[in-house]
């Protein structure tokens, strides 16, 4: 193979050569030829003279004077001049002594000896050596190109197949039948059960047609990235045993005009030989967004695209699905009915979805009993299924790298945090007072997220650096049971209060002049969900329910209703302040023995911070009368904030 591959380059570098030498000097090529063939013609008339050199010069010397005696007599008497046998003899007396070259001869003919007014000479030429050239150029120009490209590039030729061949034998191939089934795709039942008809036409397309019924001719998927728009394609193919071609929107797209709509047609040929098929385009948006004259320069490939989709008869059994990111871009015309008749939302997955998702994946690697993957699908909100799988590979490369037999939950939770928050980076020089600062911070976070009612769930704390912006720590929160699609006025007043939390903690323990630049992503993410309260949500009374555009930073609205925003966007946020402020007062012990425990082992999970928090309800205090410690039940503070923290249970 590897011989053929290079025999077929060398040729192919021949053939460019070949080319480049018809088409740019071919004048010069045409011009060597002329002069090689006058330059044989001299060679050759200059033979011939020699060797009648070489026999006259044998001639008697007897002859060669009366030769000489004939040209003077000749030019000495006029009135012979128009005798033809006198002329002959003279014009033989010059060819004898080799002089008719001097001119004689040529000024006789301008002193009009052979011609008169009366019968005049009539003379014709023929140029035998430029007709030849022509001949040549017209050759190298026009019949020599077409017949190397006939020979070299047509079906069967020589450089079939190859990059400079414009031969399609290799895309017009069908794949392999795909051995992808429905079961194998998760999280997107909707899509499939939308798709299910697809399946049952290509099995029985007369069951469909037998009532007058036309059948989908295209049916395009919308999603984002990861999403298993093409492993849904190669599903309907595998669950319907047929052929399925796989392209991209790209392989269409050339710089060569006229290429594109060759392919297209190609593959929509190659396709009806296969009926009933599948036609699978990927990323069709590489060729089939709105035509606009100033930016498309070839849209040849999308009007054949078009020709084709619309062209070919309903019971061809050919089926065109593709797959986009963005179908807001492509041609109204492509997406209009007759051509794609339906758009399926392949969607991401939800709580439910994600969990069936690694599910699957996690078969395929040995899992160890304390993995529960619901509570890694909670936290893995808006993860698309290439991610999910990618995080399930990474856990796996970790356990074996770790030298485990199985994939614990450890290593998925790691897996997950380096996905969605970047790797951990534990060679960080931080200073002890840093570590301190952050340990307080994370720990007034988590325990105001604890101690406030529709906070979600603490599912982590850490004061382990990530990412490139050198995120000193987190908390995680997780809902409850599922994705939360809508929040409520009680969970917004909660996430304020614990965005609050970190900044309250540092003025608690340090000091307000103490405090550090931390809490700028808390207080950045606080103002914007109050300022989205007050004019998107409507849930102030002074605002009432009316919404207002931020986007151009309140330039489209009045002074007076600006202030009024900003003034509730504020009494929020103090109101959050002071929330997390009593919360963090009450629970001092707490906190300090939650920010020792971090400092301590870096990171707690949900279930250890709650053990900690049972164990502070006991606590070992002095007692004076006995002088001894005993261990004396500590009550449950009765304090805990409810919403807008007026009320005390």
């Amino acid at each position: 193979m590897e011989v053929n591959k290079h025999i077929k380059t060398a040729m192919w570098v021949v053939l460019n050569i070949v080319i480049i030498t018809c088409f740019i000097a071919p004048d010069y090529a045409a011009e060597n030829l002329r002069n090689l063939s006058q330059g044989f013609q001299s060679y050759t008339g200059g033979n011939f003279s020699r060797v009648h050199d070489s026999e006259g010069s044998s001639t008697d010397p007897t002859l060669l004077k009366n030769a000489e005696a004939v040209i003077r007599l000749f030019e000495r008497q006029p009135a012979q001049r128009s005798n033809t046998t006198a002329l002959a003899d003279y014009v033989k007396a010059l060819v004898k002594v080799h002089r008719l070259e001097e001119g004689e001869l040529l000024n006789a003919l301008q002193r009009g000896v052979l011609g008169t007014a009366s019968a005049p000479i009539h003379m014709v030429t023929v140029d035998q050596g430029d007709f030849k050239a022509k001949l040549w150029r017209i050759f190298l120009n026009y019949i020599l190109p077409i017949l190397i490209l006939k020979a070299f590039m047509g079906k069967g030729g020589l450089l079939n197949g190859m990059p400079f061949a414009m031969g399609l034998s290799e895309e017009t191939e069908p794949s392999t039948k795909s051995g992808t089934k429905f079961s194998d795709v998760k999280g997107v039942d909707e899509a499939k059960a939308e798709l299910e008809e697809i399946v049952h036409y290509l099995r029985d397309p007369k069951r469909f047609t037998s009532l007058g019924g036309k059948l989908p001719k295209g049916v395009l998927l919308v999603g984002p990235p990861g999403t298993g728009k093409t492993m849904l394609a190669r599903a309907i193919a595998g669950e319907a045993e047929v052929p399925f071609f796989c392209k991209s929107g790209s392989d269409f797209d050339e710089m060569l005009v006229g290429v594109g709509p060759r392919r297209v047609k190609d593959l929509f040929a190659a396709a009806k030989k296969c009926a009933p098929c599948i036609i699978f385009i990927d990323e069709i948006d590489a060729f089939g967004k709105s035509r606009n004259p100033e930016e498309q320069k070839h849209p040849e490939t999308l009007y054949q695209f078009l020709v084709e989709l619309d062209g070919f008869k309903q019971n061809d059994g050919v089926i065109v699905i593709a797959a986009t990111n963005f179908p807001e871009s492509l041609d109204k015309a492509l997406i209009r009915p007759g051509r794609f008749d339906r758009n399926v939302v392949v969607p991401l997955p939800d709580v439910e979805g994600r969990r069936q998702i690694m599910e699957s994946y996690m078969s395929k690697v040995p899992g160890g009993g304390d993995v529960d993957l619901s509570i890694i699908a909670r936290g893995t909100s808006g993860l698309s299924g290439a991610e999910l799988a990618n995080m399930v590979n990474v856990a796996a490369i970790k356990a074996a790298k770790d030298g485990a037999k199985e994939v614990s939950m450890a290593d998925l939770e790691y897996a997950k945090d380096k996905i969605m928050m970047g790797s951990e980076r534990k060679s960080a020089v931080i200073s002890e007072k840093s570590r301190k600062l952050t340990a307080f911070h994370e720990g007034g976070h988590a325990l105001v997220a604890i101690h406030t009612d529709g906070a979600r769930p603490v599912h982590k704390a850490t004061i382990v650096p990530r990412g490139i912006g050198m995120t000193l720590g987190m908390v995680a929160q997780l809902p409850d049971k599922d994705d939360e699609t809508s929040v409520t006025c009680k969970q917004m007043l909660a996430m304020l209060d614990v965005c609050m939390g970190g900044r309250v903690a540092e003025e608690i323990i340090f000091g307000k002049t103490e405090v550090t630049a931390g809490a700028y992503s808390d207080f950045q993410q606080a103002t914007s969900l109050a300022r989205a309260m007050i004019t998107k949500y409507g849930m102030s009374e002074k605002v009432g329910l009316v919404t207002h555009n931020y986007d151009d930073d309140g330039k489209s609205m009045s002074t007076k209703t600006r202030l009024l925003i900003e003034k509730e966007v504020k009494d929020l946020l103090d109101r959050a302040y002071t929330n997390a402020k009593t919360i963090l007062t009450s629970h001092s012990i707490e906190l300090h023995a939650l920010a020792n425990a971090l400092l301590l082992k870096e990171t707690l999970t949900g279930a250890q911070i709650k053990a900690l928090l049972e164990q502070m309800r006991f606590q070992p205090v002095l007692n004076d009368s006995k002088n001894k410690r005993i261990p004396v039940r500590v009550p449950k503070p009765s304090f805990r904030v409810k919403r807008l923290g007026y009320a005390s249970s």
